[in-house]
């Protein structure tokens, strides 16, 4: 029977592990996060207090050593971006870069690969765009041919979170040309495989901490145990499912940065005084809030509607999953321009949080599918249901 409901409440371990994140968080990112930016500079660091504090362990299932929380990636998401955007993508691509294992590989191999991740012990990285294929996922170049028990890999990934700092890279490329979308598999990678090297650092507007690099692929050698699932083209599917899993946790990014910019907001309007008394008391002001704060809310709502459907494997998952990563991007950029506007000319300079964070908040309508590449999955759903309407 399908569950429609929504459940909003919080179970003891869920609101201690929220409690957690939020003070490890503070402690540790609000006194770098705009160094880190500054300098382009990896959080390790951060990472580090992640992996002690059990963060990495809430994001993966208990059998591989994780917490047996599903709901966890979708709250630490939010905790995690609404203190520094760039820190929360580097944390979870490494989830992003679990999930073609978790939806597609096979008991032993998950089992070798899935407890390092778990455990912090490594990182990883998802490797689908292409410098000529971003949207356009089955125009992918990458190739895999099979060469007795191994596939030589040749190619180029573009855009990777993590790539030259992950160990392991779950990487998508063409083993039938004939087939289309329906030929690519889905490969285990690890770092240090010859052949296997890195593009240059990526000078970004935003989420500067989150490095971003080429991933590139000469006559790399890869023994065919490590193709996902053990089964070669298959990688679409595997890759479909992987976005549709990580969009509403990509969804509560944008409600975290969203949540951020709006408290800094709330504050600076408490504190900034104009014709004697703070601005937070003119009406002009007090709206600009009130809208920041609802389209927060209904964003948050349709995040957990998504984040709850994909747990429960829900038929309208691609759907809600879709909806929720298009609305709370777009609003938390309108939410980000908002607290700059309140902040007025200072807003304008880095020695206030809401200017990265506007920087940041542009990605969020871009990466792991576009605002425009949302709305055609959401739009195909409408054409489908307009059916039984008839």
């Amino acid at each position: 029977m399908i569950d429609n409901s929504l459940d909003l409440t919080l179970t003891e371990e869920e609101q201690q592990l929220v409690e957690l994140a939020d003070e490890v968080c503070k402690n540790e990112i609000i006194p770098v996060r705009a160094e880190l930016d500054e300098k382009e500079e990896f959080p390790t660091k951060i990472l580090e207090k992640f992996k002690e504090a059990g963060l990495f362990n809430a994001l993966f299932d208990a059998e591989y050593g994780g917490l047996g929380m599903p709901f966890a990636p979708l709250l630490l998401s939010e905790i995690v971006s609404k203190y520094c955007l760039g820190v929360g993508t580097t944390f979870l691509a490494t989830k992003l870069g679990a999930l073609p294992i978790e939806v597609g590989a096979t008991e032993e191999q998950k089992q070798k690969w899935l407890p390092k991740l778990a455990s912090g012990e490594k990182l990883a990285a998802f490797g689908l765009s292409e410098p000529n294929a971003g949207s356009d996922v089955p125009a992918l170049s990458t190739v895999a041919v099979k060469k007795g028990d191994r596939y030589i890999l040749n190619g180029t990934k573009q855009w990777i979170s993590n790539a030259g700092q992950a160990d392991y890279y779950t990487v998508f490329a063409s083993t039938d040309k004939s087939k289309g979308p329906r030929g690519i598999t889905c490969f285990f990678v690890e770092k240090g495989t010859p052949g296997f090297s890195f593009g240059k650092l990526e000078n970004k507007l935003g989420i500067r901490c989150s490095h971003t690099r080429q991933l590139i692929f000469e006559d790399v050698e890869v023994p065919e145990e490590n193709v996902i699932g053990l089964k070669p083209n298959k990688g679409f599917v595997h890759a479909m499912k992987t976005l549709t899993a990580s969009r509403p946790c990509v969804a509560a990014c944008a409600v975290g940065l969203a949540q951020g910019a709006y408290e800094e907001a709330v504050k600076y309007a408490r504190q900034r005084k104009q014709f004697g008394k703070s601005i937070i008391n003119f009406q002009v002001i007090n709206h600009m809030l009130a809208d920041m704060l609802v389209k927060i809310e209904g964003a948050r709502l349709l995040t957990w509607k998504a984040g709850k459907y994909t747990i429960q494997n829900h038929p309208e998952t691609p759907k809600f999953s879709a909806a929720a990563k298009y609305y709370a991007s777009e609003i938390a950029m309108q939410v980000a321009t908002d607290a700059v506007q309140i902040h007025g000319g200072y807003g304008f300079t880095k020695d206030y949080p809401v200017e990265k964070m506007f920087r940041d908040a542009k990605i969020l309508a871009i990466y792991e599918g576009t605002s425009q590449i949302q709305k055609n999955e959401i739009g195909a759903y409408i054409i489908k249901e307009a059916q039984k309407l008839v």
